[in-house]
This record gives structure tokens, C-alpha cells and sequence, in this order.
């Protein structure tokens, strides 16, 4: 049988087969924005997927098609974007941060139903998302059969770029450029750096970028499967002590039910739901000013 682990690329009989060995699923997220010159701008995304398919070769489970979209141009995130990226055009996929969890709860409705084990969503994008993906998944927990877990891929490598501990995560630079270059190497390209001391934001490039290494970052990559299979063993364990005698899919009505009901109310305490202050607002004629701030009553 063939080594395929991407669920939109297997055949019916080998996904069954995946299934009954390892009923884990992987959901790789992230987005396009700016990663300096010398990275593909799916940067998030696409380091996300690279690391789901190696824990699940290595680990089993099968990894579903990944999501390039995800939030950004609201509050932190928009003033991050007018300081690195400037006015530029950002070459972004993102949405609002509430369609973004919505999508997550079906996408997550839908492991259910097929009878999934465990579900580990794992976000190469940065910045408060991930402590909102993890607060909606422990709302979401009690409502789902298969045991839940998120986390952005630097929490699986906790010993970053040195091996100490430093440099375990940033934005383009060292450590993102190291693992795009491990994993999907004809998306990086180091002959696009600008020459040293040239002025600029230089499209969100982080100040170590120069620092990376292909070599180190494999090493990265390794520790990150490492991690993810440990944990994936330990949610397929929960999963044998919880399971239920009869499981029944949720039906779109329940999930708008639940969505409604029970992560609704909660939603306004997200971290990426926090406006700004008026002052850190971007100008009137800035891009970033458009959505940086969240009306009442979105979502």
C-alpha cells in the first residue's frame, strides 16, 4: 500500500485502512500573509501541514486537507501589520475571527461523525489565536465524543532553534525560515534577502532571518513529530476511557445549537476579540485601520 497519508489524496480503501490502525486526525491551519522575501507567504499553513504529515507517516492518523485562512487584521493583529508589513499589499487570507472558530467547530463536527478517536489541530500562525483555539476546544469538549487537542507548532518544540530553549519562536525569522526550509525547501529562497542594512520593513522579515539553517531546522521538525506522537498516543488513551457505548453525529442544527447557546456567549472573552486602544488605532489613511477594530455584537 502506498505511503499517502493526506486524506484528499488516499482512496477509499486506504483511508479505511488508516483509520482502523491510528483513528487520529490532523488538521493543519494557518494563513498567507507576509514572511519576508525569502519565504513563500503560505509560510503558516504550509509548515503546519509538512509537520502533520510527518507525525502521522511516522505515528499514524490521517491528515485532512490543510486551512489557509485564519484571522488577522483585527485588533493586536492589525497594528502588528501597519509596524512590519506597512502598506504594502499583504498578499493575506484572512477572515473575521468568528467565522474562523465557526469554521473549526464544523470542521471538527465532521471528524466527529466519521467516528475519529482524537483530533489535533495543529496552527502555524502566531499571536493570541492559539489561546483562543485552545479556550474553544475546551468548550467544545463535552459536546464531542473524540478527545480534543490544539496548539501552535512551536509548543511542540519546546527546545526551539539553539536546543536551549531560545529562538523558539518568531516571525520569518530564524525559526520559521529553518522549518519552510526543512520541510518544503523550494519555498524558500535565501537570494531574495535584502542586502544587509538596507532600510525597510522588508515585507514582516524577522531581524534573525539570516540566521537559518535547513539542517537545524529538520532537527526541529523531528522533535515536533516526536512530541505530537507522545500526544497523540496519550489522546487515543483518553479516548479508551471515555469512549461511549453508542456515538451519534451532531447534526448541523445541534452545531448551530451549540455554536448559539454555548460558545456564543463566550466568544466576546477571546483574546483575538480584544479591541485595541483608540490610540493604537492606525491612521485614518492606513489599510490596517479597516477592520482593526471589532463592532459590538459581531460574531
Amino acid at each position: 500500500m502506498r505511503d499517502e497519508v493526506r486524506w484528499e489524496r488516499m482512496f477509499p480503501d486506504e483511508l479505511e485502512a488508516a483509520f482502523a490502525k491510528c483513528p487520529v486526525v490532523w488538521l493543519p491551519q494557518g494563513l498567507c500573509e507576509p514572511h519576508g522575501p525569502q519565504n513563500a507567504v503560505g509560510l503558516d499553513a504550509l509548515k503546519a501541514w509538512g509537520v502533520c504529515v510527518a507525525a502521522a507517516k511516522q505515528h499514524g492518523g490521517i491528515v485532512c486537507p490543510p486551512d489557509f485562512w485564519h484571522v488577522h487584521e483585527t485588533g493586536a493583529y492589525a497594528t502588528w501589520a501597519r509596524d512590519n508589513i506597512g502598506e504594502a499589499r499583504p498578499w493575506m487570507t484572512a477572515m473575521p475571527v468568528w467565522m474562523h472558530f465557526k469554521i473549526v467547530t464544523y470542521q471538527l463536527r465532521a471528524f466527529d461523525a466519521l467516528g475519529f478517536h482524537a483530533a489535533v489541530i495543529l496552527t502555524g500562525h502566531y499571536g493570541p489565536n492559539w489561546l483562543d483555539l485552545k479556550k474553544l476546544l475546551g468548550i467544545l469538549q463535552p459536546h464531542f465524543a473524540m478527545r480534543l487537542y490544539g496548539l501552535p507548532d512551536y509548543e511542540a518544540c519546546p527546545k526551539g532553534f539553539d536546543g536551549q530553549g531560545k529562538h523558539v519562536a518568531d516571525h520569518a525569522g530564524v525559526v520559521e525560515t529553518s522549518l519552510l526550509w526543512a520541510l518544503r525547501p523550494e519555498c524558500v529562497d535565501v537570494s531574495r534577502f535584502p542586502a544587509e542594512g538596507e532600510p525597510g520593513k522588508h515585507f514582516a522579515m524577522g531581524k534573525s532571518a539570516r540566521m537559518a539553517d535547513r539542517r537545524v531546522g529538520e532537527r526541529m521538525v523531528a522533535d515536533e513529530v516526536e512530541y505530537l506522537g507522545r500526544k497523540a498516543g496519550e489522546l487515543l488513551g483518553e479516548y479508551a476511557k471515555h469512549a461511549p457505548a453508542e456515538r451519534k453525529p451532531l447534526s448541523f442544527a445541534e452545531i448551530e445549537r451549540i455554536w448559539a447557546e454555548v460558545v456564543g456567549p463566550q466568544l466576546p472573552k477571546f483574546k483575538c476579540m480584544e479591541n485595541v486602544p483608540a490610540e493604537q488605532v492606525p491612521a485614518e489613511d492606513s489599510r490596517w485601520r479597516l477592520n482593526c477594530r471589532i463592532p459590538e455584537g459581531m460574531g
